[in-house]
């Protein structure tokens, strides 16, 4: 038996009392068959398992038989692990529901005070390897050589047909003893088949940068209107779809046969993986989670609006303050922080960089004769970021504003005597 303080007495009273479940047991209104398990309990097990970083299905079924946890939270019972997967994926959007449910919850507790939020994202690895991957250049001279061999195999299989129909034994040499003679031989399969995977990732590869294209020039159009103190959304759209007809790919664009939803992305440890990256809002209070999203987008600086968009929409509440490290900084990023901070009042903290190692001492030039140099000079100095204060002509609470470096030439002086 669960101790009253145990998590998975929480769990239970928060499936059973706490949220709404309508959407999940309006499914369940068929009465053949066998009964189903009960849609709380599945939850139950469902919400306690990942909780504590219990993932796999399989996994779940295990503990309902071994853990004292997951027997009281399944109430005894022991699902398989079929049964658990199916009512995951049966009820996929409703189960995102209850995420905002949850975070309501936690508000009407006093856990969320979106006085400060950190947002920050992570790689997570896809099931597809990175050398599956081919880029919109390679895409092109492939599917020009399977073109070419795809010809010549035509050439050959029109010759081998034509000599099939002379005789019946040489039809059933080539075709096999039941096949005809409009039968495609396997090689001309195989490779037409290749050439359609190969059209379809070049397909997907000039969509995105049509799409990226189109994205770009409206957000163009919509800043030059803005200066002009104008506001026309047929020119913007105009803009965007004369742009998107001319985009190309880069040389260089992927696109995975695998998973063609993940990219090639940098980890943390500087390892380039197929990957998607995970999105988070994070209250600082008690470390709830008030935004999350995974997205294709390799750079985190794509984020920074979206998820801060995100978590005032489940909450209800723009926060005060936004931490955000340096791989969200952007010259468009800072300009909408700015932007951010006059109409929603929340002021970004964003970093600029790593932070550097600070040198104690004089360093000494290869050459130099003894001559010495602060550590800082002109081939490093370079201007920082900061939110400093208001500056003359300002409006109220202006957001992130340039600050000067060191200074831009630093004479070499000789060392100083002991």
């Amino acid at each position: 038996m669960a101790a009253a303080d145990h998590l998975a007495r929480f769990v239970a009273e928060l499936v059973d009392e706490a949220l709404d479940l309508a959407p999940i047991l309006a499914a369940y209104t068929e009465k053949r068959g066998f009964p189903p398990y009960d849609p709380r309990l599945m939850l139950r097990l469902l919400i306690y398992g990942y909780t504590t970083g219990v993932r796999s299905s399989r996994a779940i079924e295990r503990k309902c038989v071994d853990d004292v946890a997951f027997r009281f939270t399944a109430a005894g019972q022991a699902p398989d692990f079929r049964s658990i997967a199916r009512f995951r994926r049966r009820h996929l959007d409703a189960l995102a529901d209850l995420f905002t449910q949850s975070l309501h919850l936690a508000q009407k507790l006093g856990m969320v005070k979106m006085g400060r939020v950190a947002v920050d994202g992570t790689k997570l690895e896809a099931n597809a390897s990175k050398h599956k991957a081919m880029s919109y250049g390679r895409l092109i001279d492939k599917e020009e050589r399977i073109e070419a061999e795809i010809a010549q195999l035509e050439t050959e299989a029109t010759a081998l047909l034509a000599d099939a129909e002379s005789t019946d034994e040489a039809e059933d040499q080539v075709f096999g003893v039941d096949g005809k003679n409009t039968d495609l031989p396997a090689e001309l399969d195989r490779r037409e088949k290749r050439l359609a995977r190969l059209q379809a990732a070049r397909a997907q590869i000039e969509a995105e940068a049509a799409d990226k294209a189109r994205r770009h020039a409206e957000d163009k159009e919509r800043r030059r209107q803005e200066r002009a103190g104008t506001a026309d959304e047929e020119a913007v759209t105009d803009a965007g779809e004369a742009t998107a007809a001319k985009a190309r790919p880069k040389p260089k664009a992927q696109a995975n046969f695998t998973d063609p939803d993940s990219r090639i992305m940098k980890n943390s440890d500087g390892a380039y993986i197929q990957a998607y990256n995970a999105q988070a809002v994070v209250d600082e209070q008690h470390q709830v989670i008030t935004a999350a999203d995974v997205t294709r987008n390799a750079s985190d600086a794509l984020n920074y609006n979206a998820m801060l968009d995100q978590s005032a929409a489940n909450t209800g509440i723009h926060p005060k303050q936004a931490l955000v490290d340096a791989g969200y900084c952007s010259e468009t990023n800072l300009e909408a922080a700015k932007k951010r901070q006059l109409s929603c009042g929340t002021d970004t903290f964003m970093a600029t960089g790593p932070p550097r190692p600070r040198r104690t001492g004089p360093t000494t030039r290869p050459g130099s004769a003894g001559l010495s140099r602060p550590a800082t000079t002109a081939a490093t100095a370079r201007r920082r970021w900061s939110k400093g204060p208001p500056e003359e002509g300002d409006p109220p609470g202006a957001g992130v504003r340039p600050r000067p470096g060191p200074p831009a030439t630093t004479p070499l002086r000789p060392p100083q005597r002991a």
